[in-house]
């Protein structure tokens, strides 16, 4: 079989221009004669000059000082100031429109090949033209979109190509902060007239043992010739090794513009399954031959794994009962805004699984696409969300190009169909539920639908429509989901949202002024619950299925419990930045085998000499003894599921915890007394860089005393300084109530921590950070880019 591959996709991300505020581009009467900034070519007199753009645009002529040069993912809103008098829905970040422009050429060896462009994501409505045509609006920011630019494009020496895209962002799509720009990859494909369709391919595994597996390929082939075709069509399983375990051979015709769906059938002996612990991957490599000839050449990545969802028992994973253990997330992080590049998609959920979680919900948007590829690889569980309950044309156009799009992950398990709509529980939002989950199923049968729903689910047979019922704080409203549970004993249900405990990192006590939540939760709104009851919930009632937190991290927007200055939320188990807050320990305690044990608060309490200070140790041992100074404060058995306490009086020095199972000390933590604050430390998430301009490295940055401990109250203020084949990205600090620019060379260390994001450049080479503070040490490392 040839390695040849005719099939092009090109990352587009280089090389836009940006300008913030909007171009107003008139609507043209005649074709391709949009003009100005949307075209390249300079207009003569009598073409239609009126239908474009204003006198002295007319010829596309751009104002560099109001341009920027930049490369994408981009998010301008991160870029902006704070303000009191934007929504605090969007972080108090403002919005507005903005505007891409682009200049490239295509060679004329392309002439007769079918290209299109492919956004990932634009947030919020997008237009583009491309060499003055219009191709179309988009205005769902969530799920991507793609035009076919092979008519209007010019090849060869008919000249040089423009692309213009106006984004407005004026409006939010969600009530969380969703970004501003083309914040998610673009891409260029070309291929053969003769090829797979897109997202033309779908693997499906009818039947699965540990000995055999039965595969099934559905492939759409499109011949967009003029003339009738005769090909060959193979395609063959390779797994993660790259050695071929099956294949399969098809002679098929299509008739001239036309399209054909083609069945491959396949067995694959004693198959690797698919599974959190054992995530293996396979391939499968499908070419299209015509004429002595490769034309097209497709991959489509799968996994082999069997799902079931049972009234009783939970969820079955290959046949073996699995406890889902999840958490929700928006899509931000600190120094990104929503522009991440792929490696803070894979960063992040290095730290969900770290923590024990086996799950992740995409709240409340389909996933970027390398968060998807990521979690196959890591062998995390997805729920795939639908970003809202609309029937209408555009919304099953944005359900089916999820499904589509997403289908063949292994990693996704269930398609979410909506999260706490108004129209819940109506008859109304009944029919549109129930049009979305006929055409999810039509699409994809071997996966369940769901709805997150927080109301009506007795009402109008609006739990009916799917095949899971979500519940958002279930335990909430005496638990509500174990009474349904009597009223509907045959309803396979799951705990799609809970927890919500609003805590700040490093807060041991409600500021409503500075808008900080105490980590012992004593600001938790009225459908939150502790992590200690959600757990306890789901293990002694399988039938639950699962639990998904909210959320894995801090995000940006919908500030509660308080409003300004916080400028985001307190729900996470991390913050921004990923720096885990005490809860974190819980679940971690409660979802790993590792015997563990985890002391809050800090012990730095000067003035407080001989005061109690509540100290809370979260475990999974079976006894814990407390020692302060070396003098043991008394050994507490831990209640299942539950946290031991005691009151301490405050005296400087080494608070330590052991924690024991069956009369063995199995588990330690320690935490001492810091003195003043010293040195700067700098910890990278790794050493080294992929030189492709994208890869980025996480760099931890902590405050410490001179024997290298941690200041917990530090709040320093650090500069940045990146040299070599680098850039810095972006900063943060886990404050929500920060208004410093996550874009400029330096921040403030909030209790004791804040973070650097380099990105790496096109060359080989060295990278040197440095991060200075008056008064402290610094502190620089070097970070290698091959």
């Amino acid at each position: 079989m040839t390695t040849t591959h005719p099939r092009e996709k090109i990352c587009f991300d280089g090389q836009w221009y940006f300008h913030k505020g909007d171009i107003p581009v008139p609507y043209a009467v005649k074709a391709g004669m949009t003009g100005g900034l949307t075209d390249c070519r300079q207009l003569e007199q009598g073409q239609w000059l009126e239908v474009a753009y204003a006198d002295e645009q007319r010829h596309g002529r751009m104002d560099p000082d109001q341009w920027q040069l930049l490369n994408l993912p981009h998010d301008w809103a991160v870029e902006g100031d704070y303000s009191r008098s934007a929504s605090k829905e969007r972080g108090y970040l403002p919005t507005g429109i903005g505007c891409y422009r682009k200049l490239f050429r295509i060679p004329a060896s392309d002439l007769g090949k079918k290209i299109a462009i492919e956004f990932d994501g634009v947030m919020r409505q997008s237009t583009v033209w491309v060499n003055g045509h219009l191709l179309g609006t988009q205005t769902s920011g969530t799920i991507g979109f793609r035009y076919d630019l092979t008519d209007v494009l010019r090849y060869g020496d008919e000249g040089e190509n423009a692309i213009f895209v106006r984004v407005d962002a004026s409006d939010y799509e969600g009530w969380w902060y969703d970004g501003c720009g083309i914040y998610r990859h673009v891409w260029l494909e070309k291929t053969d007239r003769l090829h797979v369709g897109h997202w033309g391919s779908f693997v499906t595994a009818p039947e699965i043992s540990r000995e055999k597996a039965s595969i099934c390929l559905e492939l759409t082939v499109m011949n967009e010739h003029s003339r009738a075709m005769e090909c060959e069509i193979a395609s063959v399983i390779v797994n993660g090794e790259g050695a071929e375990v099956a294949a399969a051979l098809s002679a098929v015709s299509l008739t001239p513009d036309s399209q054909l769906a083609v069945c491959q059938n396949f067995s694959v002996e004693h198959p690797r399954l698919w599974s959190p612990d054992s995530p293996s991957m396979y391939t499968m490599l499908t070419s299209i031959r015509c004429e002595g000839r490769v034309v097209d050449h497709y991959e489509t990545p799968f996994g082999i794994r069997h799902l079931e969802f049972t009234e009783d028992r939970g969820f079955l994973l290959n046949g073996e009962p699995l406890v889902i253990k999840g958490v929700c997330a928006h899509q931000d992080f600190a120094g990104a805004g929503v522009a991440l590049p792929d490696r803070l998609h894979t960063y992040k959920l290095e730290l969900i699984k770290e923590m024990g979680a086996n799950a992740y919900r995409s709240a409340h948007h389909p996933a970027a696409p390398e968060l998807l590829d990521a979690c196959d690889r890591l062998g995390l569980l997805v729920v795939e969300e639908n970003r809202k309950l609309d029937s209408s044309p555009e919304g099953l156009r944005n359900l089916t190009n999820m499904l589509y799009r997403d289908r063949n992950h292994p990693s996704i398990i269930i398609w979410s169909l909506e999260n706490e709509e108004p129209l819940e529980g109506t008859l109304t939002g009944t029919r549109i539920l129930d049009t979305l989950a006929r055409a999810t199923r039509r699409i994809d049968p071997t996966r369940p639908t769901m709805a997150a729903m927080n109301h009506g689910f007795r009402d109008n047979g609006y739990a009916d429509a799917v095949d899971l019922v979500g519940y958002n704080y279930g335990a909430t409203d005496h638990n509500r989901d174990l009474r349904d549970r009597a009223l509907f004993p045959r309803r396979r249900m799951i705990g799609s949202e809970s927890a919500s405990y609003t805590a700040t990192r490093g807060i041991y006590q409600d500021d409503p002024e500075l808008g900080y939540c105490s980590e012992y939760g004593t600001s938790l709104g009225t459908w939150c619950d502790r992590p200690e009851k959600v757990w306890q919930d789901l293990m002694e009632n399988p039938f639950l299925t699962g639990v998904f937190i909210w959320t894995a991290f801090d995000y940006r927007g919908e500030p509660t419990p308080y409003q300004w200055p916080n400028v985001n939320s307190h729900f996470g188990v991390m913050d921004t930045c990923g720096f885990p807050k005490h809860s974190y320990y819980y679940y971690r305690a409660m979802w790993k085998k590792e015997p563990l044990v985890h002391i809050l608060p800090h012990w730095n309490w000067l003035g407080r000499e001989g005061e109690a200070v509540e100290v809370w140790v979260y475990s999974n041992c079976d006894e814990v003894e407390l020692l302060l100074n070396g003098c043991s404060l008394g050994i507490k058995e831990r209640t299942p599921y539950g946290r031991v306490e005691w009151q301490v009086p405050y005296e400087p020095g080494e608070l330590v915890a052991r924690g024991s199972i069956g009369g063995e000390v199995r588990a330690e933590h320690r935490i001492a007394t810091a003195m003043e604050a010293r040195r700067i430390l700098l910890v990278p998430d790794r050493t080294e860089l992929h030189a492709d301009g994208q890869d980025v490295g996480v760099i931890r940055v902590m405050i410490t005393d001179e024997l290298g401990q941690v200041v917990p109250i530090a709040d320093n203020s650090v500069r940045f300084t990146v040299e070599g084949c680098g850039a810095l990205y972006g900063v943060g600090n886990g404050d929500p109530s920060s208004h410093e620019s996550d874009k400029l060379p330096w921040r403030r260390a909030f209790n004791g921590y804040c973070l650097a994001i380099v990105q790496a450049g096109c060359q080989a080479g060295e990278i040197r950070v440095r991060a200075e503070s008056p008064g402290l040490l610094p502190d620089e490392i070097d970070l290698r880019v091959k």
